[in-house]
């Protein structure tokens, strides 16, 4: 780079590329949508766990299903949790993928079940409604 007298950056071309791949800049992301609930709650995760969960939820919408991702039994095709731990606390999110062109997120939550890994029924309750009302329109 050079800077200009008028302190602007000029940049000067230093190699040339031989082979390019454009793989990645072909893939085509959907949108992620937030119910303002679940944004709310997320907002509210330390953020090495909104990072990894971030990640989680970019790699869902790509097409792809993240390490950490595993369909929530009982809603129906396309209806997934990303369950993370992070310095002994547990968190969740999770979305949905058959509801439009978006990925839609529709719940986030910090897991307290002491019952081991089962998620807590009001949060499951919460979640069915919640996609009730999106079906619905």
């Amino acid at each position: 780079m050079v800077v200009d007298p008028q302190h602007r950056l000029e940049p000067r071309l230093t190699a040339v590329v031989k082979y390019d791949n454009n793989t990645y800049m072909s893939l085509t992301t959907r949108p992620i949508s937030w119910l303002k609930p679940a944004l709310k709650e997320f907002q509210s995760f330390p953020a090495a766990a909104q990072t990894s969960m971030l990640a989680a939820l970019t790699v869902a919408a790509a097409g792809s299903k993240a390490d950490i991702a595993k369909p929530l039994l009982g809603f129906g095709p396309g209806v997934m949790e990303i369950a993370l731990k992070h310095r002994g606390d547990a968190f969740r999110v999770v979305y949905a993928l058959q509801l439009g062109p978006d990925l839609i997120v529709v719940h986030a939550f910090q897991k307290k079940s002491k019952r081991g890994i089962e998620t807590p029924k009001a949060e499951l309750d919460l979640v069915r409604e919640r996609l009730r009302r999106l079906r619905a329109g």
